[in-house]
């Protein structure tokens, strides 16, 4: 509300709505002009919707191999590193996770963002995608079998079965990395690979005293996470309910 008022409109009113003397939209266009929020935006979205596509697919192929498959003496020890690997905070290896990525040569590049963050949920996306296979009815996959599908052919079968869980992963995935500040700052701090929150921060340094433009860069950092959570947030909700409770 108040990124739409002038400075002194700010000060004399803060909880007061825009009027027709004190609108202004002078802060936005100085964050448009004065920043660099297109490109933030730009590879906020590369990131987010790649590691939110990658860990989606490789959690849900082996949440189902780890249900599917018990007889594998394996599959008590993934499962462990699984849950192992939501318990620890993905910070904790900073300094290894830097070097990986100067050995293979992708410091400062989006593509060293979205492995950190797909390894980064996949875990919990794992843990969480088991919940819901564990709910397929065998009865259903052994009929698939009897009519002679393969066993990628009854995977895509129990697929929509579990797509309440699906939409859970997505949403629990894009959350944090959107927001995220930790890892944008050490991998890809370069100016054309910023992130919206790395842009949001470094703006709010720069212009501190400049409130019209400081207030809309927050707001246009926060509107993505408002509308997913307005959009999404049914599915999200009952989605990840569901998975713990099962």
């Amino acid at each position: 509300m108040n990124s739409l008022k002038t400075t002194p409109a700010i000060f004399g009113g803060p909880f007061a709505l825009p009027t027709a003397e004190t609108f202004s939209l002078d802060g936005y266009a100085r964050v448009f002009t004065r920043g660099n929020f297109i490109t933030n935006y730009s590879n906020s979205l590369i990131v987010t919707v790649s590691a939110v596509v990658l860990t989606v697919v490789f959690s849900t192929l082996a949440a189902y191999a780890l249900v599917e498959y018990r007889l594998t003496a394996l599959v008590p020890i993934l499962t462990g590193l699984f849950i192992i690997g939501v318990m620890l905070p993905i910070r904790l290896g900073t300094i290894p996770i830097i070097k990986i990525m100067v050995a293979w040569g992708i410091m400062d590049t989006l593509l060293a963002l979205i492995l950190v963050y797909t390894a980064m949920s996949i875990p919990l996306a794992v843990t969480l995608m088991m919940t819901y296979f564990r709910t397929v009815p065998t009865e259903l996959k052994e009929a698939a079998r009897m009519d002679g599908a393969n066993e990628w052919q009854t995977f895509l079968i129990a697929l929509p079965l579990v797509r309440p869980g699906l939409a859970a992963v997505a949403t629990v995935t894009m959350l944090p990395i959107w927001n995220d500040l930790w890892f944008p700052l050490i991998l890809a701090p370069g100016k054309a690979n910023q992130t919206v929150t790395l842009g949001v921060q470094q703006f709010v340094g720069q212009f501190l005293n400049d409130y019209p433009a400081l207030l809309a860069a927050l707001t246009l950092g926060a509107v993505p996470l408002v509308l997913l959570f307005t959009v999404f947030s049914r599915q999200f909700i009952s989605g990840l309910s569901q998975g713990y409770s099962k």
